[in-house]
This record gives structure tokens, sequence and C-alpha cells, in this order.
């Protein structure tokens, strides 16, 4: 059985043995995305200031591919933004965010990474900020159509209005709607389906059941961080496996079939 987890992180806590875990409790495939910046304890002042964070994930990805089968996205944390604008200022921030999309599309070009990360905050900004992160929003939706990936994207709760901002976002760069994957989702499957971008459910309580029950258009995430100051944060690397045997117990075999394995290939045309 072929169970994916779409969105997990490994920084300093569990590291490797969280991937012995997700496959001791039925996990096979795993999409790691790099972090913040802060994260390395590195401070951009360019989008060259990147490539170290890039390769680091890379090397981590290919120590992980020796537990399961592990894609590498690599980020550009919509956060950053407030990270370098405090320093720099905000224009400058968008412009080495812009750049650091553009070298993560190489890596994706190269066949090193499968996609790329970015979004826009999910916290309370001035209007400048969230301006020019739609701006980098739409930069990296057309880096993704240039080299052919999907986007994961980080952003603010969802809404079905501003999903749909940004699947216009999207449309303006060029990218299919269905290469933007809404991580951090809830079970909200037939809106999303509307709309046109693709839910990647957080598996937390009934989660799943609930958007098993809506249709299969979705994948399945724990977004877990690795964190050791916060163990459990945000779910622990055996909970997508749990939740998608539970949606076999429950009938739901074609749908965890879909979730893991046909939707997974659709979005990322990787080969599971």
């Amino acid at each position: 059985m072929i169970i994916t987890d779409n969105h997990m992180h490994l920084y300093n806590h569990l590291r490797l043995n969280a991937l012995k875990q997700f496959k001791n409790a039925g996990g096979t495939h795993v999409f790691l995305v790099s972090l913040l910046s802060t994260h390395y304890n590195l401070f951009p002042k360019s989008g060259e200031d990147f490539i170290p964070i890039f390769d680091s994930h890379i090397e981590l990805v290919k120590k992980a591919n020796e537990i399961v089968n592990a894609f590498a996205v690599v980020a550009i944390h919509p956060a950053e933004i407030t990270i370098i604008g405090e320093k720099l200022g905000y224009s400058r921030a968008a412009e080495i965010m812009m750049d650091a999309l553009e070298i993560a599309g190489k890596y994706v070009a190269d066949g090193k990474a499968v996609a790329i990360k970015s979004g826009r905050p999910h916290y309370k900004v001035s209007k400048e900020i969230w301006e020019l992160s739609n701006s980098v929003l739409e930069y990296a939706f057309s880096i993704a159509k240039d080299v052919g990936c999907a986007v994961q994207i980080h952003t603010e709760s969802y809404t079905f209005e501003g999903m749909t901002e940004i699947a216009k976002i999207a449309d303006r760069a060029g990218l299919k709607r269905d290469k933007v994957v809404k991580h951090f989702s809830p079970p909200a499957v037939k809106e999303f389906e509307e709309i046109g971008i693709f839910p990647s459910v957080i598996s937390g309580n009934d989660n799943v059941l609930k958007a098993a029950e809506q249709g299969s258009r979705f994948l399945v995430e724990t977004d877990y961080i690795d964190d050791r100051s916060k163990p459990g944060a945000i779910l622990g690397p055996k909970t997508v496996p749990r939740r998608v045997i539970e949606l076999v117990e429950w009938g739901y075999e074609d749908v965890a079939y879909k979730i893991c394995v046909e939707n997974v290939e659709k979005v990322y045309g990787v080969e599971i």
C-alpha cells in the first residue's frame, strides 16, 4: 500500500528518525520542504544566499531516500519578506525572494527538486507588504510555469474568496490552477474543486474522512515541523499513515489510492 505525506519538514528534533517512524506506521512516500532562512542560521542579502539552504535540503532528501521515497520541495517562505525586509527594506526583500525563486526553478529544471514553495503572509501585514507578497507569489507562479512544476503555497487561512484571488494570480502568470497546491488546507474539497486549486488537507482530527466524504480531489499532509521546542507540531510523522489506513478501513480504498498515488502523479509529474 502506498501512503504519501505531501508536506513535511526535517529540522532539529527527530530528523531522519521521523521518517523511520513514518515508514514503520506504513508511510512510503513524502514531500520534504525546506525551511525559513532563520532555521539555517542565515540572513539572505541576495537570492544567491539561498543556495546553501537549497543544497543542504537536497542532501537531506538524498539521505531520506535511503529510508522512504522522498521528493524535494525548495521553499522561499513568504515570511522572508518581513525577516529580510525589517533590515533591508521590503522592496529589496521582495527582489531577493524573486531572485531566490529563479534559482529554485533551476533546481527543479535540473531534476534536484520537484516543486517550489511560495505564498503570502498568514499574519497581518501592511498594505505595502501584502502587495509585494502578491507580486512575489505571481513571480513564483511564472517560474513554475516556465519549468513545468507545481507550487506549494503557504498563505492566510482558507477562504473561498482568498483562494479565488490566488487562482486569478496563477491565471495571470499562465500557471494552471491545478498546479497550485494549498498547503495546510481544511477539508473543503468541493470548494477547492470549484476554484481549481489543489488542497493539501491537514490530517488532524477527522479532516481526511470529511474530505473523502466530498470526493477524492485532494492530497494529505502532516506539516510535521520537527522542532525540538515543539516536538509534536504540527502533527507527528505517523499521522498520515494512520489516517490513510483508517480511510481504507472505512471503505474508502479507492480514495486512499487516488490521494496517495494518482493525484500526486498528476500534480507533481512524478512517478509513484
